[in-house]
């Protein structure tokens, strides 16, 4: 399975943008997907992320209320609505997926309880 991530831009602060992250193929173990971000100079960061089955939504703090996570079944893809964007909300963003074990919570914001990932797609917010 291959993650194809889309979407990526540039806009103005207080602007909009959508990612999403499509699955090559559908795969019956995929447990979660969410997505990562990294800055220039920084770590790579937990942005969102949903368990693919029994529920579950995490939001990085500076995030919520302005991000979205949604999921689409029929097309085995993830989708990132990003509102009320910041500068500091410039970063490559990154889509992953965890094949195996549902995370149990503690995981879902850990880049290493995810085992693959897309490409990384650039986000850059001017003020």
């Amino acid at each position: 399975v291959q993650l194809q991530a889309s979407g990526g831009g540039s806009v103005q602060a207080g602007g909009s943008l959508r990612l999403s992250c499509a699955a090559s193929e559908r795969s019956a173990s995929v447990s979660a997907m969410g997505w990562f971000r990294q800055a220039p100079g920084k770590e790579r960061e937990f942005v969102a992320a949903l368990r693919w089955s029994g529920g579950g939504i995490y939001y990085e703090d500076s995030v919520k209320g302005r991000f979205i996570i949604s999921r689409d079944n029929a097309k085995n893809s993830i989708n990132l609505q990003m509102n009320s964007l910041k500068p500091e909300d410039t970063a490559v963003y990154y889509c992953a997926a965890k094949e195996g074990p549902r995370p149990i919570t503690s995981e879902m914001r850990r880049d290493r309880a995810y085992n693959m990932w897309g490409q990384g797609t650039q986000v850059t917010v001017s003020s």
